[in-house]
């Protein structure tokens, strides 16, 4: 997901989508415990999304 499509959203829909990649990030560490994770690459992609939301969540706090 691009930086740039995460700030025109809303922060009701950054926290939704914050919420599903939080849910995501649970599934694949079970997946990773389990030794059914096929795709290691996207345990990282998903924590840089999530860290993306915080991200652009805390710049619109402090604008507000």
């Amino acid at each position: 997901m691009k930086i740039n499509d995460l700030k025109d959203k809303s922060a009701d829909e950054l926290k939704g989508e914050l919420d599903k990649l939080k849910k995501e990030a649970f599934n694949l560490r079970f997946q990773k415990a389990g030794g059914q994770l096929e795709n290691t690459a996207r345990v990282r992609f998903v924590r840089r999304s999530i860290a993306q939301v915080l991200t652009v969540l805390n710049s619109k706090a402090e604008k507000v």
